[in-house]
C-alpha cells in the first residue's frame, strides 16, 4: 500500500485534494488513526507523526491540532560509506554530524581476487558503521540511566540494523517512519527532520 508523508501545513489542503479526486470522502477515527472512505472506493489512513495515536472526533483540522512531536529526540541515516546524525529539540536540528567513508564498489574479478576484494570490502563498511555508532553514541547520550530517547532511522536497512546493534545505543528507541534518502548530506538531515514530523498516510484507490 503507498505511504506518503504529508506537513502538518498541507494536511488539510491534502485531504481535501483526496475528496476532489475521489469523490465526497467520510472521515472517522479507526484504531488511532484518521480514517477518510470516498465515494469511488478509495480510502486513506492517516497517522500522527511519532506513533502517537489520534482519537479525536474524526476531523481533518481536529487531526492538525493533534500534531507534536517529542521535546527531545533523533535521526540516524545510514547507508554503506555514509551516515548523518541528529539531535532534535522539538523540530530544530541542535546537533548533528554528517560522515563519509569510502566504501569500494563490487567487483566481477574471481578467485583469491575477489576474495581479498570482499574482504577489504566488509572491513571499510564495518569501519563505516562504527564511525557512525561512535557518532550517534556522542549525540544521542543520555544523562539519565535508563531513559529512553525515540529516534526515526532511515537510509539502508542493514546498515542501521548494524548500527543499532552497538551496544551503546541500547537506549534508542525507534520509532515510524522509516525515511528514505538518496544520501547523507546535511540537506538530508534537514529533509529528514520535516518528514519524520508529518502524518504518515496510507492510500488505496479504487
Amino acid at each position: 500500500m503507498p505511504t506518503v508523508l504529508v506537513p502538518r501545513h498541507r494536511f488539510e489542503r491534502w485531504v481535501s485534494n483526496f475528496g476532489d479526486r475521489h469523490g465526497e470522502t467520510a472521515l472517522s477515527t479507526v484504531g488511532g488513526a484518521l480514517s477518510g472512505a470516498a465515494a469511488d472506493g478509495s480510502t486513506f489512513t492517516a497517522r500522527l507523526p511519532f506513533e502517537a495515536r489520534y482519537d479525536g472526533p474524526g476531523d481533518a483540522t481536529d487531526f492538525v491540532g493533534s500534531f507534536a512531536s517529542p521535546e527531545d529526540w533523533g535521526l540516524l541515516l545510514v547507508r554503506k560509506g555514509g551516515f548523518a546524525v541528529g539531535r532534535v529539540r522539538a523540530d530544530r536540528l541542535v546537533e548533528s554530524k554528517v560522515g563519509q567513508r569510502h566504501v569500494q564498489g563490487r567487483t566481477k574479478a574471481g578467485g583469491q581476487s575477489q576474495q581479498r576484494f570482499a574482504r577489504r570490502r566488509d572491513n571499510q563498511a564495518r569501519q563505516a558503521f562504527e564511525a557512525a555508532a561512535d557518532h550517534a553514541a556522542r549525540i544521542l547520550a543520555t544523562d539519565a540511566v535508563g531513559t529512553e530517547i525515540p529516534v526515526v532511522t532511515g537510509g539502508d536497512h542493514p546498515a542501521v540494523n548494524e548500527v543499532l546493534a552497538d551496544r551503546r545505543l541500547r537506549h534508542l528507541r525507534v520509532l515510524a517512519p522509516w525515511i528514505t534518502v538518496p544520501d547523507q548530506r546535511r540537506a538530508a538531515l534537514d529533509q529528514a527532520v520535516r518528514d519524520a514530523c508529518s502524518a504518515v498516510i496510507e492510500v488505496l484507490n479504487a
